[in-house]
C-alpha cells in the first residue's frame, strides 16, 4: 500500500475577494490523503479540521516535541485499525485581527462561506463519498466553535461534528475577559493603533493577545459597518460599563442559546461529540457541561467527555475523535 500524502492545493476565494481587512483570498489548503488513495478508484470520506485563534490549519502538521502532526496521527489510527481511511483538510480562516470564527462577519469577511467553497472544490478535485453522511467538521478552540457553527448553519452539508473546547457560555469564557481588556489596553496607544497593523506590536505577550481576542470576537459577534472601526465593543472604554446591547448580539452566535431553535438540525446529525478538559483557562468544560445539559433535555444524542488537562495542546484528543466519527459514518 502507497504511503499517506500531504498536498497542497491553492483556493482563490471568491467570497474572500475584497474582505474588509485586506487579508489575503488566494491561500493555501492542506489536504491529507490515506495510504492507498493513490491506487484504485477508492472514495473516502471527508472530515474538515478547524485550527483554534491564532492559528491556520497547516499547525496541525508541525512537529512539536513528544507529539505527533496531523499526518503521523492519521497513519497510526488506520494502521491500528481504529479509523477508517479518510481524506482531512485543514483550512486557512486566519486573519488580520487572528481569526474569524469561521462565520461570515461585514467587519471580518465570509469564512463560512470560504468553507462552503472548500466542500466544493474538494468535492470537485478528489475521489469523496460526496454527501453530509460522510463529511465531518471538527476542531479546536475557536475550531470547535466552528465546527459547531457548520452543523447549525448547514446541516445539508455537515452531519458529524466533533468539537475539542470549542468557545460557548459566553458568559463565562468571554465576559470574565472584559476588565483583562480594558487593563491590557492601557498599554497601547489606542486600540485603533493596535489594529491597523498587529503584525508590528511587540512583544506578542498576554495583554496584546487578551486585547487581540476581545477585538476580534467583536468583529465576528457585534459587526457594525457604521461604527469607526468596523464592530461594536461590549464594553465602554472608559467606564468599563458592559453594553448590554451588544452583549446581547454576542449572545445570539452561543451555541449554548442556538441549541433551542436549532433542535431539528442537531438531531438530524450522525454524530455530536464534545470534549474538554478539567481545568480549561476559559472555563469551557463548564460551558460544555451546561451545553450537554441542554442536549440532554432536548433528547438530541451526543457524546461529552472531560479530561484531565487544561485548554492547549491537547491534538492527542483526535485519538478519540477521529474513532469516534469513522465508526458512526454508514
Amino acid at each position: 500500500m502507497t504511503a499517506s500524502q500531504i498536498r497542497i492545493d491553492v483556493i482563490n476565494s471568491l467570497s474572500l475577494k475584497d474582505n474588509p481587512l485586506g487579508d489575503p483570498s488566494r491561500r493555501e489548503l492542506p489536504i491529507y490523503l490515506p495510504p492507498g488513495y493513490n491506487r484504485g478508484e477508492k472514495r473516502y470520506p471527508v472530515v474538515y479540521l478547524l485550527a483554534g485563534f491564532t492559528n491556520r490549519g497547516s499547525n496541525f502538521l508541525h512537529r512539536k516535541g513528544w507529539q505527533e502532526n496531523l499526518q503521523e496521527r492519521m497513519d497510526r489510527l488506520i494502521a491500528q485499525g481504529v479509523c477508517r481511511p479518510m481524506i482531512v483538510v485543514l483550512p486557512d480562516a486566519f486573519t488580520r485581527y487572528g481569526g474569524s470564527q469561521y462565520l461570515n462577519s461585514p467587519a471580518v469577511g465570509r469564512y463560512q462561506d470560504y468553507l462552503l467553497e472548500i466542500v466544493e472544490h474538494i468535492d470537485a478535485n478528489y475521489r469523496t463519498l460526496a454527501d453530509r453522511e460522510h463529511r465531518a467538521a471538527t476542531g479546536f478552540s475557536s475550531g470547535g466553535y466552528g465546527a459547531w457553527r457548520l452543523a447549525l448553519d448547514h446541516p445539508e452539508t455537515f452531519g458529524l461534528i466533533a468539537d475539542h473546547s470549542g468557545d460557548k457560555y459566553f458568559e463565562f469564557c468571554y465576559r470574565p475577559e472584559f476588565p483583562r481588556f480594558l487593563e491590557a489596553l492601557e498599554r497601547f496607544q489606542s486600540l485603533e493603533a493596535v489594529l491597523a497593523d498587529p503584525g508590528a506590536v511587540r512583544p506578542i505577550d498576554t495583554a496584546f493577545h487578551t486585547v487581540m481576542n476581545i477585538a476580534a470576537m467583536s468583529a465576528c459577534y457585534s459587526p457594525n459597518p457604521a461604527s469607526p472601526l468596523g464592530f461594536d465593543l461590549p464594553v465602554d472604554l472608559e467606564s468599563g460599563e458592559v453594553r448590554e446591547e451588544v452583549w446581547a448580539r454576542w449572545l445570539e452566535h452561543d451555541p449554548v442559546h442556538l441549541v433551542e431553535p436549532r433542535a431539528e438540525a442537531l438531531r438530524s446529525l450522525r454524530l455530536i461529540y464534545m470534549d474538554c478538559g478539567q481545568r480549561d483557562q476559559f472555563h469551557l468544560h463548564l460551558g460544555s457541561r451546561i451545553l450537554s445539559r441542554r442536549l440532554k433535555a432536548l433528547d438530541i444524542p451526543h457524546r461529552y467527555e472531560e479530561f484531565d488537562d487544561d485548554h492547549f495542546n491537547i491534538q492527542y484528543r483526535l485519538d478519540h475523535s477521529l474513532p469516534a466519527i469513522s465508526r458512526a459514518m454508514p
